[in-house]
């Protein structure tokens, strides 16, 4: 059996509070009353109750139609998230030996990775005899830093794991 969902805002005779600081139908600020009477008030008007700011000493309530001031604020969240942009972190694999044009290659990729927001994470792997030359790795990823300094910053600078060397930069915002 699943817990009852809480709602966030407490509606007419659920209101715990005494008074209520009332906001009436048209938005205009009525003024601190008893609970009884506001809800009279929103009866009269055929709408509900609703505690907007509980925390507020008195507890702000307003008259209006419940069903509709959640379906709005349903509306509202919906447009919220499909505003949000997930970062994703795009992953440039390379070696301490590679190649100009390789590298021309892959620092394009990372250019686009920036600019489209995304964090880059530059990995460079050694292979047997390459774990001795980890200087020649880490003269490539300052290349990488100096190439990018204009489109990002360094969230985490070169470091080993294992038998690769890690760069994570994020985008400037």
């Amino acid at each position: 059996m699943a817990a009852p969902v809480r709602d966030e805002h407490r509606i007419n005779n659920r209101i715990e509070a005494r008074e209520v600081r009332l906001v009436d139908e048209d938005g205009t600020m009525v003024g601190v009353v008893p609970t009884r009477e506001a809800l009279l008030r929103a009866e009269d008007a055929g709408l509900d109750l609703v505690e907007i700011s509980p925390n507020a000493d008195p507890p702000v309530c307003k008259i209006l139609d419940f069903g509709k001031f959640k379906y709005e604020a349903q509306k509202r969240a919906n447009v919220a998230r499909k505003k949000q942009r997930v970062i994703e972190v795009k992953e440039i694999k390379m070696r301490p030996g590679i190649d100009d044009n390789d590298y021309n290659i892959k620092m394009k990729k990372v250019h686009t990775f920036l600019t489209d927001g995304d964090k880059v994470k530059v990995t460079m792997r050694f292979r047997g005899r390459e774990m001795a030359h980890q200087n020649i790795a880490m003269d490539i990823l300052d290349r990488v830093r100096d190439e990018v300094k204009e489109l990002a910053k360094i969230e985490q600078f070169p470091k080993m794991e294992g038998r690769q060397m890690v760069m994570v930069m994020a985008p400037l915002k």
